[in-house]
């Protein structure tokens, strides 16, 4: 079941005009930050939030594993793409991906 998308970030307030500015662009309104520092967008009923590094790290220091090369730009068939791999303390394989504009 889908809830929502969560990203890392280590700068927050940078993240917040970046993705207000997406958001915007689709209509929705800005990010609301919470009581944990955590961006939240909610737009057509799914939910989309930004949270600091402290996030990624904990979940690393729970049982998660980082995999496949460490997060960064490739470039794949469709483009180039952002990629985070990790796996899941069960060892489910778990993938962030933003896809790059074109230049």
């Amino acid at each position: 079941m889908f809830s929502h998308i969560m990203v890392g970030s280590n700068d927050i307030a940078r993240s917040k005009k970046f993705y207000d500015a997406l958001f915007a662009a689709m209509g929705a309104q800005p990010g609301a930050e919470d009581a944990r520092g955590r961006l939240i967008y909610t737009h057509n009923g799914g939910r989309f939030m930004v949270s600091a590094e402290a996030w990624h790290k904990a979940g690393l220091a729970n049982g998660g594993t980082s995999i496949e090369d460490p997060p960064g730009v490739r470039q794949g068939a469709a483009g180039q793409m952002y990629l985070a791999y990790l796996r899941d303390p069960d060892g489910n394989k778990l993938v962030g991906v933003y896809r790059m504009p074109a230049a």
